[in-house]
């Protein structure tokens, strides 16, 4: 190797550190400039009739029509109160859509834009029976019996 040759490598060597530097460095301008998206996902829950209180998974949410954010696709317990009506316990499942599924996942959370998955339930609760005198009669009628049975 000449004297020119050796000179030229050792200018080379000295500006590559310096070039890798100056990528790591647009990288993360880049990276900076344009940040991960945002993956949004929320569940509508509404009632017929409104005004009934939801629990998912053993969590209030609120009164129906609610709209709440969850976090993980799956099994969901669903549970519905409102005075008046009967109580109205059930199961969701979710599944996620074809941009959540593994390894695309990792390329729409990647992406410099805002994906929203929405998800509705709808749900019809039934009118409490009402007493009538006769068969209330008759149920206190009972609850003395048995109370007096118990007493005994």
């Amino acid at each position: 190797m000449t004297k020119q040759q050796m000179a030229k490598q050792q200018i080379a060597n000295r500006r590559a550190p310096r070039l890798r530097l100056c990528i790591c460095h647009l990288l993360l301008c880049c990276f900076a400039a344009f940040p991960a998206g945002c993956l949004e996902r929320t569940v509508t829950v509404t009632s017929d009739p409104p005004g009934a209180l939801v629990y998912l998974n053993d969590t209030e949410v609120g009164r129906t029509p609610v709209e709440t954010a969850f976090t993980f696709y799956g099994d969901y317990d669903v549970r519905l109160r409102r005075e008046g009506h009967e109580p109205l316990i059930t199961h969701e499942r979710t599944r996620p859509p074809p941009w959540e599924w593994i390894p695309i996942d990792l390329v729409s959370t990647a992406l410099p834009a805002r994906i929203v998955t929405r998800k509705h339930w709808h749900y019809r609760l039934a009118p409490s029976p009402t007493l009538d005198e006769t068969t209330e009669r008759a149920l206190l009628g009972r609850a003395g019996e048995l109370r007096a049975r118990v007493e005994e």
